[in-house]
């Protein structure tokens, strides 16, 4: 079961980066080109935040079943267990909170050209945070 949970979340990561991809630049095209906030715009950001929900669902059962999140003496000493316990769930937390943020927040706004800004300037942060935290595992891209 467990390594199920594990490929289907790593796989499910890609398709997160490519819809935050989509949404940054179709976000900044529409906030730098002062486009109209679209039905595709608004179904780009919904299917995103549903895969980043998906994935931050499968990630809480992984953090629960994993055998590299340990409580103990040595957690904070051994970077390994560090990182799987503490630094990645923090990182993603953030990530996906940046995420619910544009999409909650943006749909309050009413000018077109501020929803566009607050959707690329969250997701940036949260795209450049998930590759940070992607990097910190040691385990690449791809």
């Amino acid at each position: 079961m467990y390594q199920a949970l594990l490929y289907t979340h790593s796989y499910i990561r890609y398709a997160v980066l490519i819809l935050l991809v989509v949404v940054i630049v179709t976000s900044l095209a529409g906030w730098l080109g002062k486009k109209n906030y679209t039905s595709t715009d608004n179904k780009l950001n919904l299917f995103l935040f549903i895969s980043t929900h998906l994935q931050l669902l499968l990630g809480l059962i992984l953090y629960i079943v994993s055998p590299n999140v340990k409580f103990g003496e040595t957690t904070m000493s051994d970077g390994v267990t560090r990182y799987w316990t503490v630094e990645h769930i923090f990182i993603m937390l953030i990530a996906v909170v940046l995420i619910t943020l544009a999409r909650t927040t943006s749909k309050k706004l009413p000018a077109a050209a501020a929803k566009h800004k607050r959707v690329f300037i969250f997701n940036l942060i949260a795209f450049l945070l998930i590759l940070v935290g992607i990097q910190m595992s040691g385990r690449g891209f791809f």
